[in-house]
């Protein structure tokens, strides 16, 4: 137990570490509003808001939050991997086969698991990145991680605690089942056979599946992006539903879908590094 956590731990703040400038761009875009109805957006797309970012923030904009990011994300990747490989070890002794041969519905059901399990961590993380890597666009918003967590206070940390479940369960639920799919068949196709993947097909298997499950999320990301953004957005959210209303109300469907591109560009990288690391680390430890 204590090794997969500390496996976990590892891989994620290698991951995260490398794909920051990508979340915070991400972030920038999901979070963008109109200053007035209808009227002009202040990025054009992925690019424009990377360039102007660095022009106004320099590089060092783009690492934001990144500090109380990695406190965060070391229990809830150590989280995440742990609970999912704990339960596919479960599940697959009580179907009498191997992790690797664990029927879909199974390896779907382990990795909404991990998902439920790793809300305690990520919430509180998620929020206090999320107010730090937009706080350039607002000069009176706390810019400190800890003056961020003294204005919420604990309750405040868990704020869009179900927006956050309603994005992580259903990327849980696609993603393991999904790259341990996509991992097997990327090994056999490098002739690896049917044996345990290799760490170049995990890569490539939790890579790919990084870029579906990522996607299928996005809406629920943009709301949950919104919901932690703001302390006390004008009028206040009253939920998920009110917020989602009123996004679709003022802004149509695609703005469910602002900042698709660069999310997958950080989820599908951040989700290979990690499992590579994950799966290096076990087979050079012997964990």
């Amino acid at each position: 137990m204590l090794a997969k956590l500390g496996n976990g731990a590892v891989a994620g703040v290698t991951g995260v570490t490398i794909i920051f400038p990508l979340d915070m761009v991400k972030t920038r875009l999901q979070n963008q509003k109109p200053s007035v109805a209808g009227g002009r957006l202040p990025y054009s797309g992925a690019v424009d808001c990377f360039r102007q970012i660095v022009r106004a923030e320099g590089v060092r904009g783009l690492y934001r939050g990144l500090v109380p990011n990695l406190a965060g994300v070391t229990p809830e990747k150590a989280i995440k991997l742990a609970a999912n490989d704990i339960m596919r070890g479960v599940f697959a002794e009580r179907c009498g086969t191997t992790t690797d041969r664990l029927p879909v519905g199974y390896g779907a059901l382990a990795g909404a698991i991990a998902g439920l399990c790793q809300f305690v961590a990520t919430n509180p993380m998620e929020i206090v990145k999320i107010r730090m890597q937009i706080a350039a666009t607002n000069p009176s918003a706390e810019q400190t991680a800890m003056g961020i967590v003294r204005q919420l206070g604990l309750r405040g940390l868990y704020r869009g605690t179900a927006a956050t479940l309603l994005r992580d369960v259903p990327f849980s639920l696609i993603f393991f089942p999904l790259q341990a799919l996509l991992a097997q068949k990327a090994h056999a196709r490098m002739g690896g056979g049917s044996g345990k993947p290799s760490t170049l097909s995990v890569l490539a298997g939790s890579t790919a599946a990084g870029i579906v499950a990522a996607a299928a999320v996005t809406p629920a990301d943009v709301v949950k992006t919104r919901l932690q953004s703001s302390a006390q957005p004008t009028p206040a959210y009253r939920g998920v539903a009110d917020c989602a209303g009123r996004i679709l109300a003022t802004e149509g469907v695609r703005a469910f879908f602002k900042g698709t591109v660069p999310r997958c560009l950080t989820m599908a990288p951040l989700f290979g590094i990690a499992l590579m690391m994950y799966d290096m680390q076990q087979k050079i430890l012997g964990w």
